[in-house]
């Protein structure tokens, strides 16, 4: 069977700079190497104090991956995907046997330019039950889970755990500087602009937000009364399971975002290793937590942006 092209790598590359990265970093490369597409680490971009064991660079890289795979199988050019994340290359995308998509798979790779963090508060609208199973189906389908947490005692217990993480990356110099070095006023290809960012923090709110904005709202107003708050986990913590989890975030979020679905992501609680283990023994289930998410409606978000393609392409070397 022949091997991908040029154009195949362009098509792949494109969609996967649509993934979520922590604080936009966007830490990928893409290569065309002895027919296939190699999903590459960018190490340049991790971030040193939120991501100093690289977990977030594996996440980011293993969504750009699902969406590599699904842009190809969405133009009949399906790939089968070895999983790799060590060292620099994360996935190895090779020629699957040629076939016509399928209309979910369609579904989902419409939504994927349009897909975006939504950091403000969403409507107070609850997700139907039958979004609710389809969501954690997303999560099975990529070997992964997703705890959706139910009643007010959970909520609590997760915002309780989120605030603490929060707390104490913030009170780390080092942090803020990091944080606020991705965090842009004017124009940028990487990073978080202010115009994306939540309303700014205030003491009441139940879960954490970064402050990459600048606007405040009314003293005393609660940011959103009871979101709903999904914990995405796996049964391991190798970096091919984080990896996975990538897959299985970009899954959940796609298809969310296919069901007129706005989401955010919450990883302070992932990012502080204390606070991880604390949120593990809080769901009483076997596996790791390896990210949060905020699901709901609302108004459409602020899309960050993406660095041109011709930045994430190498030549094989």
């Amino acid at each position: 069977m022949a091997g991908y092209a040029g154009g195949d790598l362009r098509l792949a590359a494109s969609a996967a700079i649509r993934a979520p990265s922590l604080h936009n970093s966007q830490p990928w490369a893409f290569r065309l190497r002895d027919g296939g597409i190699e999903v590459l680490a960018d190490r340049s971009r991790q971030l040193a104090i939120a991501d100093s064991a690289g977990w977030a660079v594996r996440l980011a890289c293993g969504a750009a991956t699902f969406n590599a795979g699904l842009a190809l199988t969405a133009a009949g050019r399906p790939a089968a995907i070895a999983l790799r994340a060590y060292g620099e290359m994360i996935a190895r995308l090779t020629p699957a046997t040629p076939r016509p998509p399928t209309y979910g798979e369609v579904d989902l790779a419409s939504v994927m330019a349009r897909r975006m963090s939504n950091r403000r508060p969403f409507w107070p609208d609850p997700v139907p039950s039958e979004l609710r199973v389809r969501l954690i189906e997303a999560a099975r389908t990529e070997t992964a889970w997703l705890e959706l947490l139910v009643g007010t005692t959970a909520l609590t217990a997760f915002g309780e755990i989120a605030r603490s993480a929060d707390r104490v990356l913030r009170r780390n110099p080092r942090y803020q500087a990091e944080l606020a070095g991705w965090t842009y006023v004017t124009a940028a290809f990487d990073g978080v602009p202010v115009s994306a960012g939540a309303p700014l923090p205030e003491p009441q709110d139940l879960l954490p937000q970064r402050p990459y904005g600048d606007h405040r709202r009314a003293p005393g107003r609660d940011f959103e009364p009871e979101p709903l708050v999904a914990i995405l986990g796996t049964t391991g913590d190798r970096p091919v399971d984080q990896v996975a989890a990538g897959q299985a975030l970009q899954r959940v979020l796609l298809t969310a975002a296919a069901a007129g679905l706005a989401t955010s992501m919450i990883s302070q609680p992932i990012e502080v290793p204390a606070a991880r283990d604390q949120l593990r023994r809080s769901l009483r289930r076997d596996g790791v937590p390896q990210i949060a998410l905020r699901i709901g409606y609302g108004r459409p978000g602020r899309p960050t942006p993406r660095r041109p393609l011709e930045e994430v392409l190498r030549t094989p070397g």
